[in-house]
């Protein structure tokens, strides 16, 4: 039995698959879709995420909701009876209190479990670029970092994920208070697509705005070579939400130029797309320094 085991969240918005391969073990996190209640679990096991993009673009409307302290206790009870270790990278504490929330369980955690090692890291990555955090440590860890020196690389690196991002409708960006109900208008009419980044403190920021498909994958190439750190030995990760025509697009022009290792195209999930809506394209990847 492995002494450690690494937990995070159902916005990381990595495949089953993966998942699997490198027992990742994943909180579900709740979205309501026209106020039916659903859990989202990598498997999809109580609304696919085809079925969420379909309701969305048949103008349902979705809420989601943060990990309950119960949900966070029975899950990792669960594991801490087995008697494994936790490694919790978190989803961003600047666009959700889950974080917040998973500390104080924590505390009470420890108490109980006194021969048990609870760390929790505030990831400061959401989607794909949490995805590709808990992707690269749990590389690490299937070649044998403990978890002590796994916690401080993640510590150390988390800050150098870079998450660059496009949405092509700008009423979800509205409804989250992104942008202004007259940006919205504006900017839907011209066709005129927000970049979004995250900042040092995990919040999402508005870096510029473009117009046109090809200069979203034109940017992104620019920043994957002008920003990421030994490309050449990474996996990068195309995020997309009902979008796999332009990921795939994008995947060639990266291929095309042999800059990375390897990519992974994941489809961002219900927990992220209520904020997205259809269409977001997500490019990330590890880069030369702190965002």
């Amino acid at each position: 039995m492995d002494e450690y085991v690494i937990v995070s969240d159902a916005t990381l918005d990595l495949s089953v698959n993966v998942i699997k391969e490198y027992d990742i073990r994943v909180i579900p996190m709740g979205v309501s879709i026209d106020d039916i209640q659903f859990l989202h679990h990598p498997d999809e096991r109580e609304i696919s995420v085809e079925d969420f993009y379909g309701k969305l673009k048949n103008g349902a409307v979705s809420h989601t909701t943060q990990i309950t302290p119960a949900v966070f206790i029975d899950f990792f009870s669960e594991i801490l009876d087995k008697g494994q270790d936790i490694l919790y990278i978190a989803f961003s504490s600047g666009l959700s209190g889950t974080y917040n929330t998973s500390q104080i369980v924590i505390r009470d955690l420890i108490d109980e479990y006194p021969d048990r090692k609870i760390y929790v890291i505030d990831s400061l990555c959401a989607s794909v670029g949490e995805g590709l955090l808990v992707y690269n440590a749990a590389v690490r860890k299937k070649d044998g970092m403990n978890m002590d020196d796994l916690r401080e690389w993640v510590e150390q690196n988390k800050r150098k994920v870079c998450h660059w991002f496009t949405v092509k409708d700008l009423f979800y960006l509205k409804r989250g208070g992104r942008l202004s109900s007259i940006e919205a208008i504006i900017g839907t009419a011209l066709k005129i697509r927000p970049v979004l980044s995250t900042d040092d403190e995990g919040k999402l920021i508005v870096n510029s705005k473009i117009r046109g498909s090809r200069a979203e994958l034109d940017l992104m190439m620019t920043k994957l070579t002008e920003e990421g750190c030994d490309i050449a030995s990474q996996t990068v990760i195309i995020g997309h939400a009902d979008n796999l025509t332009q990921a795939k697009e994008l995947e060639k022009l990266i291929r095309d130029r042999n800059l990375v290792k390897d990519i992974l195209i994941e489809r961002v999930g219900p927990i992220i797309g209520t904020h997205t809506g259809p269409g977001m394209l997500a490019l990330t990847f590890i880069g030369e320094q702190s965002r």
